[in-house]
């Protein structure tokens, strides 16, 4: 090989950009609209966080109480899946919503729903599922989830369904290892992220005691999963923006031992140019359209 000629190992194909929980800046997050959306922008693939309802159907939602992002109250587990389509899940954005992207009532989507617009894509497309933990129903939320996509031709050894190419993402190392027993490493990616006490504190309202026992447990299961990452456990790595900047030597050598890396929430310019000149294979972001248009 001449000097002039280029080392295929030195060439860094652009990052996988995943919509994060659609286009979700655009949009409300989760809903019809922003998956339609993400799907228009010519994202890769698509983000979502799922939930089991009382009567166990998976809709996509990242909290586990409704006030959030509908004009609901109370825990998603608590409500069928009749009653949280009476909510309305989008207006709270303040985006009014192209009548191609559906009516209001149309915006809250379960996972077969999801599955249905993917296959519409017209294109190879990615789904990566988060499942949320603490759920109610424990590893039940898992096997609801794997269910469904069989029933909906789903193949384990490849995870693929149709067009659709699927991964799976927990925080919870009891989640992934519950998965492992089903789906090949290769299609799933162990969550972590830095835990303070105060953030736990902060974001779920409580107070001292109680928001460091939280925070202890949330430690155990970060360790946990770095540990997992560390014995190569599961293909895919799924460190958070801030974490990649903290931990530079740990991130380095997941990525020396092959792990690949889905690296979230990537929204700024700085951060996309960091993560590309790391060479991370995978970027989640809120706002496809123009992380595409810097890479």
């Amino acid at each position: 090989m001449t000097n002039d000629e280029a080392n295929p190992s030195d060439y860094n194909p652009r990052p996988k950009v995943y919509a994060h929980r659609g286009a979700s800046a655009a949009f409300a997050e989760h809903t019809r609209a922003a998956y339609l959306k993400a799907i228009a922008d010519g994202a890769d693939g698509v983000e979502c966080d799922v939930h089991l309802t009382r009567d166990q159907h998976v809709v996509l939602l990242h909290d586990a109480n409704l006030d959030r992002t509908s004009d609901g109250t109370g825990p998603v587990a608590e409500r069928t899946l009749k009653e949280l389509r009476d909510l309305d899940f989008s207006s709270w954005k303040g985006a009014r919503i192209p009548e191609q992207f559906g009516a209001k009532s149309e915006q809250l989507l379960t996972l077969p729903e999801l599955l249905e617009i993917l296959r519409g894509a017209g294109r190879e497309i990615g789904l990566a599922i988060e499942l949320k933990h603490p759920s109610p129903y424990q590893l039940k939320l898992e096997d609801r989830v794997l269910e469904i996509l069989r029933n909906e031709g789903w193949d384990a050894e490849t995870s693929t369904l149709d067009n659709i190419q699927v991964s799976f993402m927990s925080f919870s190392p009891d989640s992934v290892k519950h998965l492992l027993q089903f789906v090949p490493a290769d299609h799933i990616c162990q969550l972590v992220d830095d835990v303070t006490v105060e953030e736990i504190r902060d974001e779920l309202g409580l107070g001292v005691f109680t928001g460091g026992a939280v925070a202890n447990v949330m430690k155990a299961a970060q360790q946990e999963g770095e540990r997992i990452l560390d014995d190569c456990e599961v293909g895919l790595a799924g460190p958070g923006i801030d974490y990649v900047r903290k931990h530079a030597r740990t991130v380095q050598r997941w990525l020396e031992s092959g792990r690949r890396f889905r690296v979230w929430t990537v929204d700024s310019e700085k951060d996309v140019a960091l993560c590309q000149g790391l060479g991370i294979h995978e970027i989640t972001t809120n706002k496809p359209a123009q992380v595409l248009a810097q890479l």
